[in-house]
């Protein structure tokens, strides 16, 4: 019988690993692709929005970010349209910017945590700083945990978390819906609460997309015929309807597939009850020992040759 090389084993381990991770629990990449349409979400009517920035002031209130809400930081551009803050930072959690298309059309549009069925951010921390709420959906994050590597930031498709360059020490900064304070005091996010014009709805996802699609079909010469965030990267409890095209608000076109379901299919497959690295850490012993004892019937072979010619 052929022996086995170390070349043979490591093609039969690989080969194995990629069949489980293609042949891997169907079931389980189903539970995870579901969409929870009982989650608490946020409705953004674009063409509602009057810009007035009430949402910003009370979320910064309510939750304790201050600063960058002032014509200091404003930015100005060539048609004199201005934004202030002109960005989410670690200051800054909800955002509304203007963007003009042409002297008769323009659009705000409100820029906040995503809080998406399958958020990458979850995804990628190593320490379970940023979690998702199985019953509200709300996804959530504990700075005493964090180690602060920041990969929420790359992972996040929309580039909403923010970490705390200014600050001692720092931590990231995202909306949570308000969930240690005017949600758990009065059962709604303040911006939602305080919108004057109705731009900001909250409820659970399957009533606000109801809504949704009811305005888009009652009025679709008003709308882009789309509830952006139903579907983007598995869907987010964060919707938008827009007048103007998503992609000229700054938001992404993005794929229904969620990026974190590729990673932790692989994660889920590989590591599910610590059996490969268990056996590559094994096989790695086993082929260290079985080095150092040919190394020592060398060795040992060696000694006697020299021992004979001294003789």
């Amino acid at each position: 019988m052929k022996k086995q090389s170390r070349r043979d084993f490591f093609k039969l381990l690989g080969v194995t690993g990629a069949g489980a991770l293609f042949y891997g629990s169907r079931a389980e990449a189903s539970d995870r692709l579901r969409v929870n349409d009982e989650e608490l979400s946020m409705l953004y009517d674009a063409t509602k929005c009057v810009g007035c920035k009430a949402c910003m002031a009370v979320c910064k209130r309510v939750n304790g970010d201050y600063g960058d809400l002032s014509y200091e930081h404003a930015k100005f551009d060539a048609d004199s349209l201005w934004d202030s803050p002109s960005d989410l930072s670690g200051n800054t959690r909800t955002l509304i910017k203007l963007f003009k298309e042409s002297d008769s059309r323009w659009s705000y549009i409100k820029y906040s945590c995503m809080h998406c069925q399958k958020p990458s951010c979850v995804s990628v921390c190593p320490v379970s700083a940023m979690t998702k709420d199985k019953v509200s959906g709300i996804v959530d994050y504990n700075k005493n945990t964090c180690i602060g590597c920041r990969y929420c930031q790359v992972a996040c498709a929309f580039n909403i978390p923010r970490f705390q360059w200014d600050k001692t020490i720092p931590q990231i900064v995202k909306c949570d819906l308000c969930k240690n304070t005017n949600l758990r005091q009065k059962g709604i996010p303040a911006c939602a609460e305080t919108c004057p014009t109705g731009a900001i709805s909250f409820g659970k996802r399957k009533d606000l997309l109801q809504e949704a699609k009811k305005r888009l079909q009652e009025h679709p010469d008003k709308y882009v015929y789309h509830v952006y965030g139903e579907q983007e990267v598995g869907g987010s409890n964060h919707l938008y309807l827009s007048a103007m095209p998503f992609d000229k608000l700054g938001l992404p076109v993005l794929k229904p597939e969620p990026p974190a379901e590729f990673s932790e299919k692989i994660q889920h497959t590989i590591y599910k009850g610590f059996i490969a690295p268990v056996a590559l850490y094994s096989t790695l012993c086993f082929i260290a020992v079985k080095n150092l004892k040919k190394q020592g019937n060398g060795h040992d072979a060696d000694d006697s040759t020299q021992h004979e010619e001294d003789k």
